[in-house]
């Protein structure tokens, strides 16, 4: 009896995973990298496969769309567009339809990061962070040190910190990479030298910083990693050309960066490991490609809309 009772679990396990594969393969399809090109004589808001396949036009429009960030359930993308005047935050489906201002302010909003809840999109706005809810709503000023420089919002995997970069502070010109937490309090310096540190990207699995660095103490511009509380930092590219704007693969294994290492020295979008093997250029367009930003629906929302839960070689799926 005791070995029917195995076996016939080993069949309900077997039955378990042949229905999960066809949602596994589909979820996996579903995988994108956003970014930026001028490949139409104005950039515009694209999205392409991991490999660099299916590229897509989303924004098609005569203004200037820059720096996308995905929503967390993949249904929308953020951006800055300069088409109504100066520039601004709109959002649009992840399709490019329902594109929609959600900024509307004096001044230019810019490098907007949806934080990992969904609920919030930190932006900067006359040099400072700000962050406002989904709708636009409430905005609030969370540096509020007039005088700096604070720009590259990106929130940790939790949505308690968000790391930036910020000039002329600690008596120092150059810009540096800082954290806080994420009502702007306990804002401290994560980097400390004399480089320009800048456009960090916080790793998925909360472990590492990526960002990119250029100045006294670099040759030139390269993508750099260290521990989230600033340590161990090191040169992943140590590339002759210009390396820049790093953006974590889900799984925290991969990293998608801009570099200029072509024959024609154009801005590509590029896919390492993350530990800067094995590069790969994804897009070899003769126009520029710039600001990648990577999303995976395993992470979050199924086809179906369901939410996928992954624990170890198991997965579930919450109703």
């Amino acid at each position: 009896m005791q070995r029917r009772y195995n076996l016939a679990h080993l069949i309900l396990a077997g039955v378990v995973v042949l229905g999960l594969t066809p949602l596994m393969v589909c979820v996996d399809a579903q995988a994108r990298i956003a970014f930026m090109s001028d490949r139409d004589w104005n950039m515009e808001i694209y999205v392409m496969d991991n490999h660099g396949g299916n590229q897509q036009n989303l924004t098609n429009n005569p203004g200037d769309d820059r720096d996308p960030s995905w929503s967390p359930d993949g249904k929308r993308i953020i951006f800055n567009s300069d088409r109504n005047g100066n520039r601004q935050i709109y959002v649009m489906d992840a399709d490019g339809r329902n594109q929609r201002n959600l900024s509307n302010n004096d001044f230019d909003n810019k490098e907007p990061s949806w934080s990992p809840d969904g609920k919030q999109i930190a932006f900067v706005w006359d040099w400072q962070i700000y962050v406002m809810d989904a709708d636009g709503e409430n905005q609030r000023n969370l540096t509020n040190n007039r005088g700096h420089t604070d720009r590259s919002p990106s929130w940790s995997p939790d949505g308690r910190r968000i790391v930036f970069a910020t000039s002329r502070r600690d008596d120092a010109g150059n810009l540096e990479i800082y954290v806080m937490d994420a009502d702007g309090e306990n804002q401290r310096n994560l980097t400390i030298n004399d480089t320009d540190d800048n456009n960090p990207s916080w790793s998925p699995n909360g472990k590492h910083i990526a960002f990119d660095a250029f100045g006294p103490g670099a040759l030139r511009t390269d993508i750099y990693v260290m521990d989230a509380d600033g340590r161990n930092p090191r040169n992943i590219t140590n590339h002759p050309d210009r390396d820049y704007s790093p953006s974590w693969s889900p799984d925290s294994k991969r990293i998608a960066f801009v570099s200029n290492r072509t024959r024609d020295f154009n801005p590509d979008i590029y896919v390492m490991d993350a530990d800067g093997a094995n590069p790969r250029n994804i897009t070899n367009h003769p126009e520029d490609e710039k600001a990648p930003a990577w999303y995976n629906a395993v992470l979050s929302v199924t086809p179906a809309g369901k939410t996928l839960t992954m624990w170890g070689q198991l997965k579930r799926v919450d109703q």
